[in-house]
């Protein structure tokens, strides 16, 4: 059963923007290398599809990684993804500007993180969410913990919160009740 805190619904109620971290988050975490030393990575379809339902429920979404890698921006780029920032080192100074670009504040956003370099955004958001088996700081200041594991659904389940909290999940979810 997903660990929600007492005020997670609120949280999520007011929720504009999610960004996502991805190694770790929309990837089981394992880093695959190819013969010519190529990154490769393997996404869950279902957090795919969670991510492009948030976004037609009106809640801009985002990816911060600290790392850079083609397969990141083809997945990106397949899911339509206008807010890809890779190769960040210091990702409050990156969730920040993203705020600032977008006009948000960062109570309006939330962020989904695993590890020790997510922490600076994950106690700065105003929706932390983290993975089960994420670290144990980064699971201390999860207001959402899914059931699913990393890069096996467990944005989704972020991502149907939020639409939930919001009102709007039944709505998305009606056009597939045929």
């Amino acid at each position: 059963m997903a660990q929600v805190s007492s005020d997670a619904l609120g949280r999520a109620r007011r929720l504009r923007l999610m960004v996502f971290d991805v190694d770790g988050v929309l990837t089981d975490g394992q880093l695959w290398y190819g013969p010519q030393g190529e990154m490769l990575k393997a996404f869950h379809v279902r957090d795919g599809h969670g991510l492009k339902l948030l976004a037609e429920g009106g809640v801009a979404t985002a990816l911060l990684s600290g790392r850079s890698s083609q397969a990141l921006s083809a997945r990106a780029a397949d899911l339509g993804l206008a807010h890809v920032l890779q190769g960040v080192t210091a990702k409050r100074p990156a969730f920040e500007a993203l705020l600032a670009q977008l006009g948000l504040t960062a109570h309006e956003a939330g962020f989904m993180g695993d590890d020790l370099p997510d922490l600076p955004v994950l106690t700065h958001c105003g929706f932390a969410c983290a993975p089960r088996g994420a670290h144990e700081l980064a699971l201390r200041q999860a207001h959402y913990v899914p059931d699913a594991p990393a890069g096996a659904g467990a944005a989704r389940e972020v991502c149907e919160y939020v639409l939930g909290a919001q009102g709007r999940l039944d709505e998305l979810l009606a056009r597939y009740r045929a």
